[in-house]
């Protein structure tokens, strides 16, 4: 019963905001895939859970705008990962994306809040 409730209380990503919190999570340094999923998992207080299936895709369409870069080396286990780091782009990118976030949640507030 406890996994069910666990379950009930994620939260869906809006389309868009992945990608911004994939380049907040490089900007604290490089990581291979597992372990920004697991970065998101810990800071967002286990509310927000990546799947392989939207976080490799998602890594992908970063590389390919510049987003980050990317190289296969062994990981601390000793095993072959694909480690990303954020680009100078991909800097810009995110405080645009910022910028933008803070617009739309300020303007849902206000429309949640109206009288």
């Amino acid at each position: 019963m406890a996994t069910k409730t666990k379950y009930q209380n994620r939260i869906e990503l809006l389309q868009g905001t992945l990608d911004m919190l994939i380049l907040k999570t490089l900007q604290w340094g490089e990581q291979h895939g597992y372990g920004i999923s697991q970065a998101i998992r810990v800071s967002s207080g286990e509310v927000l859970q990546v799947e392989t299936g939207s976080l490799y895709p998602a890594l992908h369409r970063l590389e390919n705008q510049g987003w980050v870069e990317a190289e296969w080396r062994k990981s601390e286990s000793n095993q072959r990962a694909k480690y990303y780091r954020i680009t100078k782009l991909g800097k810009e990118q995110l405080a645009s994306d910022y910028e933008r976030w803070g617009k739309m949640v300020a303007t849902i507030e206000a429309i949640m809040t109206a009288k």
